[in-house]
């Protein structure tokens, strides 16, 4: 099939991006597509769709403060965000900068300390922090959170729990797996209690999340790399709840994009692995049966996943939907129960 950027565009309303979470975490509004069918309901209805047996596949990253202000040594400001962590003191990082600095150039950032920049790999820098502290330390005392951009604000100290998963332990992210924001923790002990398992996986999210698709040829697209970890006890809970008939239900695309990577031979197995994975209709999912998500925007990567999950017609109709009945969109928005199509086209 040839699919063009064209194919997965659609009209929102500026109003329907949220701006802000809701006051309680499960109150948003959950659109179930299910065998082509639409079904309003709300999060709190999620018990009801899910049975004893089933498993929730959680993804367990904890976003970190991965802005930083500065100033070059020539005193232009700076501003840098960090895609990810490479090494106890070094990053990969994306620059805005009135002139990009060169290899060897150094930043003061926060006004507290200065990294080096070691040169550029690919679209991003690579830089590299004071080796007398850890990195995630120094970024958690002197960064800022990262809002998405279409959150037109600074974030707020609301945003340092909102904008986190209350399950959230493993530091990386520079997004928040926005699926899970939608979770409680009596939500969680109330599936618990009718039998519903839980997994964990690990999938820190880039900023390359938030970067457009610059090809119309969507065969030309080359997806950012991320990194995952697979637990051998998923692994297990997985064959577990595929042998006694029940459901995969992967929380977020992330965690789907960690379950299908780790897959891609056939198996999943259990490790640490890097993904960069690009999922377009007509690909056949391996793990998967079920997928909660939040809306995605216009073009990107993200919706092209849950057309292939879902099918394109279908996403189509269910956009159509949620934009018409007033459905709050990305990643403070509402969300989505799908259940996956196998002959998704």
């Amino acid at each position: 099939m040839s699919l063009t950027l064209d194919d997965f565009d659609y009209l929102l309303p500026p109003e329907q991006i949220a701006q802000a979470p809701l006051a309680e975490r499960c109150a948003s509004r959950l659109l179930v597509l299910a065998g082509g069918e639409l079904a309003d309901r709300g999060f709190c209805d999620l018990p009801s769709l899910v049975e004893p047996g089933d498993l929730l596949v959680f993804n367990d990253t904890r976003v970190i403060h991965a802005r930083l202000y500065g100033t070059k040594e020539t005193g232009g400001q700076v501003e840098v965000l960090i895609e990810r962590v490479i090494g106890p003191h070094e990053a990969l990082a994306q620059i805005r900068a009135s002139k990009s600095p060169r290899a060897g150039a150094r930043l003061r950032l926060a006004d507290a300390f200065d990294v080096t920049v070691l040169g550029r790999a690919g679209e991003f820098f690579h830089l590299r922090f004071p080796e007398d502290e850890d990195l995630h330390a120094l970024l958690e005392r002197h960064g800022k959170l990262p809002l998405p951009p279409y959150i037109d604000r600074a974030a707020d100290d609301h945003d340092e729990s909102r904008y986190q998963t209350v399950y959230a332990r493993e530091p990386g992210s520079v997004a928040a797996p926005t699926a899970g924001l939608h979770f409680d923790q009596q939500m969680l002990a109330d599936l618990a209690r009718q039998g519903v398992n839980g997994a964990w996986v690990t999938l820190h999210v880039g900023a390359g999340t938030f970067q457009p698709v610059r090809v119309n040829d969507l065969g030309e697209h080359h997806m950012h790399r991320e990194r995952y970890v697979i637990p051998q006890e998923t692994v297990d809970a997985i064959a577990r709840t595929k042998a006694a008939g029940k459901r995969v239900i992967a929380v977020g695309t992330t965690s789907l994009r960690a379950l299908e990577g780790a897959a891609q031979d056939g198996e999943l197995g259990a490790g640490v692995g890097e993904t960069e994975l690009f999922i377009l209709p007509g690909y056949r999912f391996r793990v998967a049966d079920a997928l909660i998500t939040n809306f995605h925007l216009p073009k990107s990567t993200l919706l092209m996943l849950v057309s292939a999950f879902a099918g394109m017609d279908p996403i189509r109709r269910a956009y159509a939907h949620a934009v018409r009945e007033g459905y709050r969109f990305f990643s403070y928005g509402d969300a989505m129960f799908i259940t996956r199509r196998n002959d998704a086209i």
